[in-house]
């Protein structure tokens, strides 16, 4: 983010969330858009400290874009009370997936970034950060959702039947997850073959 920040890419922005939907909606630049460098710097580190609370850093992109969500959007929060079950209260300011992944992937040797449809409307940022920060190009192959029948795929509805004890584990038979289909005897090459079908 400092990277970022450095480079003119990113602003902090203390706008309250309705004004800056509204803003957003209506493509104006928040007043914020205009900072220099030192103080957004100097915003950034104070967020990291848990000094101020109620600023976030957005990208600096086009707030006249046809696609909503590339206009200005939140890079990294603040999250003062945020309990984080590795790091404890260590961190006062966390970055959002959209600026996390591309950098991830990168650095991580994803050569091709398998996403649902959901986020194609956020494939140009993703490129951005990547462009941005002159991190080598993920390919991004987007696909639609996979639904089934008499099962559950949402990971928040699996959970449940794992917290409250109704299952094994998640490496259950009766899981869709792939440690509970191959319980049950699905083969590695059976499950490449119905993937790639």
């Amino acid at each position: 983010m400092e990277t970022m920040i450095k480079n003119g890419n990113c602003y902090a922005d203390n706008t309250p969330g309705d004004q800056m939907k509204l803003e957003r909606d209506e493509g104006i630049d928040s007043k914020h858009r205009s900072k220099t460098v030192d103080e957004n710097m100097k915003i950034f580190k104070d967020m990291c400290n848990g000094k101020i609370t109620d600023y976030c850093i957005r990208a600096k992109l086009n707030m006249q874009d046809k696609v909503k969500c590339l206009r200005d959007p939140v890079l990294y929060r603040c999250k003062p009370d945020a309990v984080h079950h590795r790091t404890g209260t260590k961190y006062k300011a966390y970055p959002t997936y959209d600026f996390t992944c591309p950098i991830v992937d990168s650095i991580e040797g994803v050569t091709h970034a398998l996403r649902t449809v959901e986020y194609r409307d956020r494939n140009a940022l993703y490129d951005w950060v990547q462009t941005s920060l002159g991190l080598r190009k993920v390919i991004i192959y987007d696909f639609a959702k996979l639904n089934l029948t008499s099962t559950l795929l949402s990971k928040r509805k699996l959970k449940w039947f794992v917290d409250e004890g109704h299952v094994e584990g998640w490496n259950d038979p009766r899981f869709p997850t792939v440690q509970g289909i191959m319980r049950r005897g699905m083969t590695v090459n059976a499950l490449k073959e119905f993937m790639l079908e």
